[in-house]
């Protein structure tokens, strides 16, 4: 879809050209249905039941016995994972229903930014309005805190970036980052936004670390940032106000 957006965009900015695969058929989230990739063939609802399914397929495509990969079963797992702890947490309420709306967003940025290095303003911007919206009647913070925290994640992460490119001359991260860690804010509020910094950027260093001496990375290699932020706003959402009375009665 993001790369469909794009050509469509070239083609706009070359003064209406048509470029090659701008004109196609309607691709989302609905249109065509799912199918598999090696062989086109429609997957139907009996082999898109999670988790179940690819057991019974034996991990392949049931017409040309393609393997499937277990990155679907896994997502899917996490997802489900997810969702149970978010209704045992938060109950048949508009906060339990908001929980899985958050996690769910923060699974497919975190899949989105691993492959393709963009967290993608379809998914961010959304985000960010939602978690406003449910904070209109307080669900996980007051109105006013959930605001503060959107204009203060963007801004966070805005300054280090400027910063940073001041003082190297390069971009230490993209633009979506900025959006993920405001519409975390927005959701949860400026009272757990240190902890997100502090957690997103603990993890990222670890993993980084761990690449360049296990994997051999170079340091000019590029990480996404954005599975970090979502991996911290998934802990906060659930334990973030627990974690920051512990850290403030422990200081």
């Amino acid at each position: 879809m993001m790369e469909r957006q794009w050509r469509a965009e070239c083609a706009e900015l070359n003064a209406g050209q048509i470029t090659e695969g701008v004109a196609e058929e309607r691709y989302n989230l609905f249109v065509p249905r799912s199918r598999c990739p090696g062989c086109a063939q429609p997957i139907t609802a009996l082999q898109n039941i999670p988790v179940v399914s690819y057991v019974m397929l034996g991990g392949k495509c049931a017409n040309c016995k393609a393997r499937i990969s277990p990155r679907y079963p896994f997502v899917e797992v996490i997802a489900g994972a997810l969702a149970g702890y978010a209704a045992w947490r938060f109950g048949a309420t508009p906060a339990g229903v908001g929980a899985m709306v958050f996690v769910f967003a923060m699974i497919a940025l975190t899949f989105i930014d691993l492959d393709t290095f963009y967290l993608p303003d379809d998914i961010t911007l959304p985000l960010l309005w939602a978690g406003l919206l449910f904070n209109v009647t307080g669900t996980f913070v007051d109105l006013p805190s959930a605001v503060i925290g959107a204009a203060c994640g963007y801004l966070a992460l805005w300054s280090v970036f400027w910063l940073f490119k001041l003082v190297t001359g390069k971009e230490g991260m993209g633009y979506g980052d900025f959006k993920l860690l405001a519409a975390i804010g927005a959701w949860l509020g400026w009272q757990v936004l240190p902890l997100v910094i502090l957690l997103s950027a603990s993890v990222g260093a670890v993993i980084g670390i761990g690449l360049m001496i296990l994997a051999r990375h170079g340091r000019e290699t590029p990480i996404p940032f954005g599975p970090y932020l979502a991996i911290a706003g998934v802990i906060a959402l659930f334990h973030g106000a627990a974690i920051n009375r512990s850290y403030l009665s422990f200081l």
